[in-house]
C-alpha cells in the first residue's frame, strides 16, 4: 500500500512519439468542456496524458471519444465516461481545484489512469485490481508520476479494502448484479458510492449511493456498458 516509486525501468514505447499528443488532449478537453463537465474534473484530466495508459499501437486514438481495450479483456473507458463518473463525487458549488477530503477507494485499478485522475481530485486514493498482469501495467504506466497519495493494491476488489476505511467515495469501474455489502460497511456516513450495475437482462444503469444517518438513499442514472464485476483475483 506504498505510493508510487521511481523506477529506471525504460518508459513505454507510447511515451516516445507524442505525435501532437498535447493538442489531441485539449481538443478532447474542449469537448468535454462543451458538455458541461467538472471544471475539476477536466482541470484534473488535464494533468494526466492519456496516452501513456493505452497500448503504443493505440496512442494516436488515445484522445478519442472511444473506449479502448488494455488486454487481459479490459479497457480503459472513453473520456466523457470518466469525466461524467468522477463530476458525480465534487459538489456542485465546490471551488474550483477542490478536493475531496478523506479517502477514496477505486475498484478496478486497469491500467492507472482513471486512478491517476482521482489523485488530482482527492486527498487519498486506493485502486484495487484482481487481475495481476494489469496491476503491474498500471504501477509500471503510474512509477514516472510519482502520486504520493495514490496506493495500487492487488486483490479481490468485492471485497474492497477495510484497513483504508472508512471512504468518503468508492468508485467501481465494473459492474455488478448488486452492490457488494462490504462497500456499504467501509463507506463513510456522508459518503457516495458511484458504481454500474447490471439486471438479470443484461443491461447496465449508473447508480449513485449516499449513506446517511439514517440509511442508504440511491438512484439511477444513464444506460452505461462495463466490464463485469468479478469476485477473487487472476
Amino acid at each position: 500500500m506504498n505510493g508510487i516509486a521511481p523506477s529506471s525501468r525504460l518508459a513505454p514505447a507510447s511515451r516516445a512519439h507524442p505525435a501532437n499528443q498535447q493538442a489531441a488532449k485539449e481538443r478532447m478537453l474542449g469537448r468535454l468542456a462543451a458538455a458541461g463537465h467538472c471544471a475539476s474534473v477536466l482541470h484534473a484530466m488535464g494533468q494526466i496524458d492519456r496516452h501513456n495508459f493505452v497500448p503504443p499501437r493505440l496512442a494516436s486514438k488515445a484522445y478519442d471519444e472511444s473506449s479502448l481495450p488494455i488486454g487481459f479483456e479490459q479497457t480503459i473507458s472513453k473520456p466523457s465516461m470518466i469525466a461524467r463518473v468522477l463530476s458525480l463525487l465534487i459538489p456542485e458549488d465546490a471551488p474550483s481545484g477542490f478536493r475531496l477530503p478523506g479517502r477514496v477507494l477505486e475498484i478496478g485499478t486497469g491500467c492507472g489512469y482513471q486512478a491517476a485522475v482521482l489523485s488530482k481530485i482527492a486527498t487519498e486514493v486506493y485502486s484495487m485490481e484482481r487481475i495481476k498482469g494489469l496491476h503491474e501495467c498500471a504501477r509500471d504506466n503510474l512509477r514516472e508520476l510519482r502520486l504520493v497519495n495514490l496506493h495500487l493494491l492487488f486483490g479481490d476488489g468485492m471485497a474492497g479494502y477495510a484497513k483504508g476505511a472508512p471512504y468518503t467515495a468508492i468508485v467501481s469501474a465494473a459492474a455488478g448484479a448488486a452492490i457488494p455489502n462490504a462497500w456499504l460497511e467501509q463507506l463513510a456516513v456522508g459518503g457516495r458510492i458511484i458504481a454500474p450495475t447490471q439486471s438479470d437482462t443484461g443491461h447496465q444503469l449508473l447508480m449513485v449511493l449516499d449513506k446517511t444517518a439514517t440509511g442508504i438513499r440511491q438512484f439511477a442514472l444513464e444506460a452505461v456498458r462495463f466490464v463485469p464485476l468479478k469476485s477473487g483475483t487472476s
